[in-house]
């Protein structure tokens, strides 16, 4: 039987993609984010326009899309409730977020330079896409509150053991990616951990995996 419901979040299962951008210093930042579909060797990313990613990417026309796979969900969840953005939106203090300019060093990850963007890769990830902004289109309700990336991959990196030998294919049983689902962390199939985004948003969710002390 089906019940008629108003859904406050609509994520039922979709990839973390750490993207990893240029401030205007010359510093990376790093954001995790799960709304993003492909399409040939295209993507489209879904961001809310208060991201300090969002301003970045509107600015340098580059980002590198590193796929975190389900072993680096801690790692993740240390970024969950921070902020590139020096001045915090109102909305994102009361949930708890905090302003974090060393991204990479909070997440424990380690930079890896790129070869065609100026944002660095995330050397943990096994895969690394180096993306262009093709154009970007307001989104959301009010057509101010997000923004809709078009990204075209310039250059795919790999770990070799995910590659089907032979081929320019992923091996779809050897690759376990993080999944977000409705704001808690999902690999192959369970609940790898606890999500302090998930506290953040307020989600009543009954958790079965314990958080790992980080």
């Amino acid at each position: 039987m089906h019940k008629v419901s108003d859904l406050k979040v609509l994520y039922f299962g979709t990839p973390v993609v750490l993207i990893s951008s240029r401030n205007p210093d010359g510093g990376a930042n790093l954001a995790p984010m799960s709304s993003a579909w492909w399409l040939g060797q295209s993507c489209m990313l879904g961001l809310g326009n208060s991201a300090q990613t969002t301003a970045n990417l509107r600015r340098e026309r580059e980002c590198v899309l590193n796929l975190a796979p389900s072993s680096l969900a801690d790692a993740v969840d240390r970024l969950a409730m921070t902020t590139g953005a020096s001045t915090v939106p109102r909305r994102k203090a009361e949930m708890g977020y905090r302003y974090e300019p060393r991204k990479f060093a909070v997440a424990g990850l380690t930079e890896q330079p790129s070869e065609l963007v100026a944002p660095p890769r995330v050397l943990e990830c096994p895969i690394q896409l180096e993306c262009e902004v093709v154009a970007a289109h307001p989104f959301g309700e009010d057509n101010a509150s997000a923004t809709a990336f078009h990204v075209t991959v310039r250059r795919a990196h790999v770990e070799e053991k995910l590659i089907i030998p032979g081929t320019h294919y992923v091996d779809p049983i050897a690759w376990d990616p993080l999944i977000m689902k409705f704001c808690e962390f999902f690999g192959d199939g369970r609940n790898v951990r606890s999500s302090r985004l998930a506290a953040g948003w307020r989600m009543p969710h009954d958790l079965r995996a314990p958080a790992k002390v980080s």
